[in-house]
């Protein structure tokens, strides 16, 4: 049994753990090891391209970034070339329709009876001053019953698979986009179409190799450095806290005075020897699971999609909650664009069911042709699907109070856990913050420097994209 000795351990090669051994390297402190469980770099920012040529992203992901750090490191990893950019043509399928996105700003897109109830319920609004006790509370104050019922309700509960009443609203800033409903009535007297809110309004993609690509590319950066110190099919299976040794797969110790955990929370709490004092409070961090869907299809999509990035599904006539044209984003994603496109439909699973994939597949077929993106069954090239065990950490009631117990006793040991599922922060979990946990992280220890991702938030949602 091998035993390595290592100032910091990092575990997980997603963007936050790449991001940390990035800044160690650019800092000169070379005294680091990286383990990941998988054989490739990515993590949930992963990309598979199957037997059939078809690229597949692990969820709906695009590039926009709030740090300028960020945003010049992903410029040289691919370079000039290397990327697509994009406007956001994003909609919502309700009632028959799309809607363009944001739906609270271009109601006049709906029947007739199902405008004048979001603009009656916008009218009635209402608030005593106090905090809204939780999400549903938040979206009946924000937008009243109409905009509440048609959509906001119904589609949170579909994507995150949990009543809003079991979620707290801390976590909103810029997710969603309040409205003005003098604005919403002169767009409507105008039939002017409001799209231009949100951080994601421009964004970029790769133009080969699905958004896998940028992490594939700084992990081979890094190991062109230190070919020796990433080790990927190593997966943590025991973790001795009080005499800082991490215990992986293969048999390998790792002794670390510092390290920087990506894995799931609630994963690292069970293999770790705080597991006693530290699962009570594992209830209060609730998460879904995710089914990613890839369609592989003959000839082109229609006209009312050609243009598309994406559309939301509110409604129940459909599992899923988000169709992307991934064809759209890159024509790479397909191996003859002239001939063929794709679609990837991300469906949730709520925490406590298990879907079989056929079950998911099946539906997600029924749900494609009942919202007409797919006309048939003969226009399908193939089928391609993944399970994502994790796949949102949900904003629940007792999240906070649940991270202020959690992440200080592992600190204590010298564990550190940060990035999507790591910090558990659904608000600062998108690829760019999720890179600048790592750097952040490492700017703390060597430098006492504050992570403002993790602590503020706000401040960085407040940034406004490049």
């Amino acid at each position: 049994m091998t035993t390595i000795r290592a100032d910091v351990l990092i575990v997980g090669a997603g963007p936050t753990g790449l991001g940390a051994a990035w800044r160690l390297e650019e800092l000169g402190h070379r005294d680091w090891w990286l383990c990941e469980a998988e054989a490739s770099a990515g993590g949930l920012a992963s990309s598979v391209t199957d037997e059939h040529g078809f690229t597949w992203d692990l969820g709906g992901h695009v590039q926009f970034s709030h740090y300028d750090y960020v945003d010049r490191l992903l410029d040289d990893l691919l370079g000039p070339d290397g990327w697509l950019r994009h406007e956001r043509r994003a909609a919502i399928w309700v009632r028959g329709r799309f809607v363009p996105y944001p739906f609270q700003l271009n109601l006049h897109h709906l029947p007739d009876a199902e405008r004048d109830a979001c603009l009656a319920g916008l009218d009635a609004r209402r608030t005593d001053g106090t905090p809204p006790a939780n999400f549903a509370e938040w979206i009946d104050r924000s937008f009243g019953a109409g905009i509440a019922a048609i959509f906001l309700r119904p589609y949170n509960h579909k994507v995150w698979g949990c009543p809003p009443e079991e979620m707290a609203s801390s976590w909103v800033g810029d997710r969603v986009a309040t409205v003005d409903a003098d604005l919403v009535r002169e767009h409507m007297r105008l039939g002017r179409d409001d799209v231009s809110w949100g951080p994601n309004r421009v964004f970029r993609y790769p133009r080969e190799g699905g958004t896998g690509a940028v992490w594939r590319a700084l992990a081979r950066r890094i190991a062109a450095r230190r070919p020796d110190r990433i080790c990927f099919g190593h997966r943590l299976e025991r973790l001795d806290t009080v005499n800082r040794i991490a215990h992986f797969s293969g048999g390998e110790r790792i002794h670390y005075e510092r390290m920087l955990s990506t894995a799931p929370l609630d994963r690292l709490v069970r293999l770790c020897d705080l597991a006693e004092a530290l699962s009570p409070h594992l209830r209060d961090l609730r998460h879904s699971s995710t089914h990613v869907v890839g369609i592989g299809l003959h000839g082109a999509p229609g006209a009312s999609l050609a243009e598309s990035s994406w559309t939301y599904f509110p409604e129940s006539n459909c599992p899923f909650y988000r169709v992307t044209l991934l064809s759209r984003l890159s024509p790479a994603n397909v191996p003859d664009p002239d001939r063929q496109w794709s679609l990837l439909a991300e469906v949730t699973e709520p925490t406590g069911t298990l879907r079989s994939r056929d079950d998911v597949v099946d539906a997600t077929m029924q749900g494609l042709r009942a919202t007409g993106l797919v006309s048939g069954r003969d226009r399908v090239h193939h089928v391609w699907h993944r399970r994502l065990d994790h796949g949102y950490p949900i904003p629940s009631l007792g999240r906070d109070e649940a991270l202020a117990r959690v992440l200080p006793a592992l600190e204590a040991r010298g564990v550190y856990s940060r990035g999507r599922f790591g910090a558990w922060k659904y608000e600062v979990s998108n690829q760019d913050h999720s890179f600048a946990q790592g750097v952040e992280l490492v700017d703390r220890w060597l430098h006492g420097a504050p992570e403002t991702t993790l602590v503020r938030p706000e401040e960085v949602n407040t940034r406004p994209p490049r």
